[in-house]
């Protein structure tokens, strides 16, 4: 019996069945509650869903395979990642959401950022949907992607018809259940991914024997010498400068900023921060071990075949009864999905939210703006999956540019919503002209200078869109009584 399989069937079984409760929980809901959960989200689920929906596969595939092979000098993006994180929680969560009630209870950040500025004009709501419509589909496209390779990894199963699973379950519970569904399916896959990443190293320490030597110091990857550094002090200042520079797209992502919106109270951040920070520093320093152990224990067959990704896989299965790695093996595809899933929905509540209701139907109903986000979702996920399952050149540059998507979000966003939340004097054209010029930068840094100057895009792409946006404020005539009063709305003690 495959027991490993097993596992994974009652999986997603939980899955299912989580969107199912929720579509006949809440049959005569609002648009609001079906992308925000009526913000009704308490601090656990809030904190858990928003750590899942962070980390992808990318956290038990691609940083421990980059560890592995390269030495712990790649472990400082899990460090920036835990700096951004803990930042994002304490300066921006309690504050945002605030801020998305008093500007005129606000269901996506499009929608914040142009009532933030009490303006009737939608150019700011409009380029900034478009940007999450078509960044989303794709980062939706690599998800499937990697679903699909974990399935073919871990099975004998066709690609097509791994993706094509993996993708059904997926648009199943979010289009039916959606934001209530995707928390509490992120909620318990967070926890499912926590348990992971802690069983291994612990196994590892209590069972085996290590050898203090690591194996094959130099490896070469496409004709380039690595030498793996086990000295994480040791890296390079620009490397750990690169890793660090991580953090600051945290500012600027959607899928996790929504989450501080939809919290039931501001005064359960708190809580929720705690729970956030934890796990985010539990799960990376987790996995930065796992790629240690792995490198003395299974790094010389992994680097040989060039699978270093496989290095969770590997250990997991050597380590424990086929059942309980099914279930930790899971914990991969609980990453890409509790990704996915909030992409597709804040893409579909962008959609919805900032482009049909305010510029196509302005005076449609409630229950006409649910279904037509829930017919986003199906549609977006379509096209994700044509483009994940296309062959070719150009399918795989659409894929290698989801790998810079988090430095076009934390270029473009992460400084406008710094400063509408702390700036007073904050203007509608300071807001525009960051998110413009920061995205702007970031994509002629990546196409031009990247790999020249070896220096990660987000880190000029944020300070350009800092500056910008300060500048053109400062130059700008000061807001008007309105848009201070929502600034002061927000930030005056309310008691909770």
């Amino acid at each position: 019996m495959n027991f490993e399989l097993l596992a994974l069937i009652i999986y997603f079984i939980a899955m299912l069945a989580t969107g199912v409760f929720f579509f006949f929980k809440s049959k005569n809901t609002s648009d609001k509650d079906y992308f925000l959960g009526g913000r009704s989200m308490g601090p656990w689920v809030t904190a858990m869903s928003a750590q899942a929906s962070d980390m992808s596969a990318w956290l038990l595939m691609g940083l421990p395979g980059s560890i592995l092979a390269f030495g712990l000098g790649q472990a400082w993006i899990g460090i920036g990642l835990a700096i951004g994180t803990a930042l994002n929680w304490i300066l921006v969560a309690r504050r945002l959401r605030r801020f998305s009630q008093a500007a005129g209870d606000a269901i996506t950040l499009p929608q914040y950022l142009s009532n933030r500025f009490a303006t009737k004009s939608k150019t700011l709501q409009v380029v900034c949907a478009i940007v999450f419509l078509v960044c989303f589909t794709v980062y939706v496209a690599s998800a499937f992607v990697a679903g699909a390779n974990v399935f073919t990894s871990l099975f004998n199963i066709e690609k097509g018809l791994a993706m094509l699973i993996f993708a059904a379950i997926l648009i199943v519970y979010t289009f039916l259940g959606g934001y209530k569904a995707v928390c509490w399916t992120d909620f318990f896959q967070g926890l499912l991914m926590l348990v992971a990443v802690l069983a291994v190293p612990i196994i590892i320490v209590l069972t085996k024997d290590l050898d203090t030597a690591i194996l094959a110091n130099i490896v070469e990857f496409d004709g380039t010498k690595y030498e793996f550094v086990t000295n994480i002090f040791a890296a390079s200042p620009k490397e750990i400068a690169n890793g660090l520079a991580w953090g600051l797209g945290y500012f600027g992502m959607p899928h996790i900023l929504v989450r501080f919106m939809a919290i039931k109270k501001p005064s359960m951040v708190k809580k929720s921060a705690i729970v956030a920070i934890a796990w985010v520093i539990l799960s990376l320093g987790a996995v930065i071990v796992i790629a240690y152990f792995g490198r003395m224990l299974v790094g010389e067959e992994l680097l040989a075949n060039g699978a270093q990704s496989m290095v969770f896989i590997k250990l997991s299965r050597i380590l424990f009864h086929p059942f309980i790695a099914g279930l930790l093996l899971s914990a991969i595809i609980a990453a890409s999905m509790s990704t996915a899933d909030s992409q597709l929905l804040v893409a579909s509540s962008s959609f919805t939210s900032d482009i049909y209701k305010p510029l196509i139907r302005k005076k449609a109903s409630d229950k006409e703006t649910l279904w037509v986000g829930r017919g986003v979702v199906l549609v977006v996920a379509v096209i994700a999956y044509f483009i994940a399952s296309s062959k070719g050149n150009g399918a795989q540059a659409i894929m290698n540019l989801v790998e810079n998507a988090w430095a076009g979000f934390g270029s473009a966003f992460g400084p406008v919503v710094i400063l509408s939340l702390f700036w007073r004097r904050f203007t509608y054209k300071g807001a525009l002209a960051g998110v413009v010029s920061g995205a702007l930068v970031d994509v002629l840094w990546l196409a031009f200078l990247s790999k020249p100057t070896g220096i990660y895009e987000l880190i000029p792409g944020f300070a350009v869109s800092m500056v910008v946006s300060i500048l053109v404020t400062l130059l700008d005539k000061k807001p008007s009584e309105e848009i201070t009063a929502i600034f002061d709305e927000a930030t005056k003690e309310i008691e909770d």
